[in-house]
């Protein structure tokens, strides 16, 4: 779309922005022109349009000043309009409303700006951008003008610009964009009332460009040089996506280390459990966990463990059965040890040979 603009021309440069300097420029209401840095719909701006009558170019044309915001002449007279209902017309059905299809044989203008605003929306907010030609000429858009008197006999002439689909350069900042007639070929055509298929279409030179400016230009009575001044842009720190994100990573990471913590305490609950829950003395099943400890660590049952191959649990085990490993005097003094015959533990038990040695 487009609903603010920069239009300071004098108004003898709007004619020759537009092409129409080879015959007679006759004036209309121009005395109501107010050149300004930010210009938006109801406000008066210069069009050029073909002088009424004339279907040759050097019959001349029209530098008229009219309001931006359509008000079709069929509008009642006791009718209050909203200019802000139709500053802007879609091309793609401009063919297709009343509104504005009876206007496309004889009611054609040229808008001729230095540049024009477009507001980026983000999460949070809106950044304004100040779209011009690279070489600093003004920029021609296509429009429709109608005529519509009040109820106390004035006579207002209004304007709308066409908007067309976003170019592939343009379609970041926005999805629509006004139509640009880049040279004098499409400019006559425009006016001239030549079929618009080939007309009303995105702009895609690469000399169309672009860069931030002060959101201070959303209220029309800020309006100086200020306006069109390039600003840095702030960078945020985390937008509310990357935090969304970075929370849940966070959240995520906690619950994985409650989860270590449960398996571990688990782990050792169900030690403990097993010790206690064995029919055994308790000589015996300290013994019993030194032995199978020494003939292999990897076998030792673990009902809850789940992945034996996690590094921590494995100490914790380790740990657990060091504190409750008993001294080696407490084995080979345990009357369970002596008769389960402990190797390496007391005497040796008499052999079938020694036997028969004393008979």
């Amino acid at each position: 779309m487009c609903g603010r603009a920069r239009c300071t021309l004098r108004a003898d440069d709007i004619p020759r922005a537009c092409h129409r300097n080879d015959g007679p420029i006759r004036h209309v209401n121009m005395d109501r022109y107010r050149p300004s840095y930010n210009v938006g719909p109801g406000m008066n701006i210069p069009v050029v349009r073909r002088d009424d009558g004339s279907n040759s170019d050097v019959a001349g044309v029209v530098l008229h000043c009219m309001k931006w915001g359509l008000i079709p002449s069929f509008t009642k007279k006791s009718d209050k309009p909203d200019i802000f209902k139709m500053f802007n017309a879609r091309s793609e059905s401009v063919c297709e409303k009343a509104s504005f299809r009876r206007l496309l044989p004889k009611s054609r203008c040229l808008v001729a700006v230095e540049g024009f605003y477009e507001w980026k929306k983000d999460v949070s907010k809106k950044q304004p951008y100040y779209i011009h030609f690279k070489d600093g000429r003004p920029l021609v858009f296509a429009a429709l003008y109608d005529s519509w008197e009040n109820s106390e006999g004035e006579k207002l002439h209004t304007f709308t610009i066409l908007t067309t689909s976003a170019s592939s350069t343009f379609q970041w900042l926005h999805d629509r964009m006004p139509v640009i007639l880049g040279d004098k070929g499409s400019t006559d055509a425009w006016l001239n009332g030549s079929k618009t298929d080939m007309l009303l279409k995105p702009y895609e030179n690469p000399d169309l460009v672009w860069y931030p400016v002060t959101p201070a230009i959303g209220k029309l009575s800020f309006e100086g040089p200020e306006c069109v001044k390039e600003v840095p842009l702030k960078t945020q720190e985390k937008n509310s996506i990357s935090k969304f994100f970075s929370t849940r990573k966070v959240e995520k990471e906690q619950e994985s280390n409650m989860e270590q913590s449960v398996c571990d305490e688990s782990v050792k609950t169900n030690l403990l459990n097993n010790l206690k829950e064995d029919p055994r003395s308790t000589d015996d099943r300290l013994a019993s966990l030194v032995d199978k400890d020494h003939d292999s660590k990897s076998n030792v049952p673990v009902p809850s463990l789940g992945d034996v191959g996690k590094s921590q649990v494995k100490r914790d085990y380790e740990e657990l059965l060091a504190d409750t490993k008993p001294s080696k005097d407490k084995i080979e003094t345990s009357p369970a040890r002596k008769k389960g015959n402990i190797k390496g533990g007391g005497d040796k038990q008499p052999t079938l040979f020694s036997y028969f040695g004393k008979k």
